[in-house]
């Protein structure tokens, strides 16, 4: 049975990018002799041997983490893990961003034009790029950004990359992605920019009601966005459509249908242009795709199907993902029609043909949803 500090092991190993075979490597140069192998690491991790102190204290140079947190791993893994792990696990990658950030700093860093341009860079790039790609590179800007925000234009521009940054993290990871949103709105607030405010509160309201994630926290953004200013925008569509996919998966069925009806108004006055592909833009593909899942969860199936049907004839052939966020909202249908087997094929043959590069955590949401249908 694999031991605590095994996994721990692995764990560490793992997001080092070490193969066990590395690893091994590592811990004899530090050793000076050649007497670990693969199979040794293996064994460790799997719990069919446990290191010794000698043993120990060279893992911990090689995993980079401190002596005591492999010691007193089979006590407190998940206290360490929580705690240190974030910071510890690779030392190398926060001293490339502190690096860039200080030589940024240096330089005087980018003007509010620049800052301005990479927001449209993101929200393009975000469409197609994997979620992993984009967390990286938004937090070597961020820790530059940091450094220069300095009135409400800089505000503005934290504020959606924060936005950005927290759709990087899965649903799922509740505390972090609410941590990260709240400080998006605190940013907007900053910027004193009412659409700003609006747009941030309902971006994150869609994202978590769309991947039907922290439905509490879906309602309070969407709630506040719809408080700050009553006029048609797209934060404001966010928020109606974010609201609704809440209300559909409590099973509040009428007021689903009803705030998609809203949606639909708002978006026939607010509507971007077919041609614009980004994070940023609500074409009607795109709102076809936020209403077809709505739909499908409501067991709308021809509604539904339409939406779908719409989406596609519309959707761009350079983004491929959301053709398959499609294929799971037919998946999500099927399985609450009564045909589980044929939704969950449907759904998992979707996501299979999608290159491992393209595919999201959002999607990988919706399939463990069609497979609970």
């Amino acid at each position: 049975m694999t031991t605590l500090v095994g996994a721990l092991i692995k764990e560490l190993r793992e997001g080092l990018g070490l193969s066990q075979d590395q690893l091994a490597k590592k811990l004899n140069q530090l050793n000076g002799r050649d007497t670990v192998t693969r199979a040794l690491v293996s064994r460790w991790e799997n719990g069919g041997r446990r290191p010794g102190p000698h043993w120990l204290r060279h893992l911990a140079t090689a995993l980079q983490v401190p002596l005591e947190a492999l010691e007193s791993a089979d006590v407190n893994r998940r206290a360490f893990l929580t705690n240190v792990a974030a910071t510890a696990i690779a030392p190398a990658a926060t001293a490339d961003l502190l690096a860039h950030g200080f030589g940024a700093a240096l330089k005087g860093g980018p003007s509010v034009e620049d800052w301005q341009q990479r927001l449209h860079v993101y929200g393009r790039d975000y469409m197609s790029a994997g979620a992993q790609e984009i967390q990286r590179r938004l937090a070597a800007d961020m820790v530059v950004l940091q450094q220069q925000i300095e009135g409400p234009r800089m505000w503005e521009v934290a504020a959606r990359l924060a936005v950005l940054f927290a759709k990087t993290f899965p649903g799922t990871d509740a505390a972090r992605t609410t941590h990260w949103y709240g400080m998006a709105a605190a940013a907007a607030d900053r910027s004193e920019d009412p659409a700003a405010r609006v747009w941030v509160r309902g971006r994150a309201a869609i994202a978590l009601g769309y991947e039907g994630a922290s439905l509490a926290v879906a309602e309070r953004f969407a709630d506040q966005a719809l408080a700050i200013d009553s006029r048609p925008s797209l934060g404001r569509l966010n928020a109606l459509m974010g609201k609704a996919h809440a209300a559909a998966i409590r099973g509040d069925r009428r007021a689903a249908l009803m705030l998609n009806d809203d949606g639909w108004r708002t978006f026939e006055r607010v509507a971007s242009p077919a041609g614009e592909q980004s994070d940023y833009a609500v074409p009607e593909w795109r709102m076809n795709v936020f209403s077809s899942l709505l739909l499908a969860r409501l067991g709308e199936e021809k509604r539904a199907e339409h939406a779908q049907d719409q989406a596609r004839a519309l959707l761009p052939p350079t983004l491929p993902r959301f053709a398959t966020h499609l294929d799971l909202h037919h998946g999500l249908m099927l399985a609450q029609s009564g045909d589980r087997t044929g939704g969950v094929a449907h759904a998992r043959t979707a996501l299979e043909q999608l290159p491992a590069e393209k595919q999201s955590l959002t999607l990988r949401l919706l399939l463990a949803e069609v497979e609970a249908a």
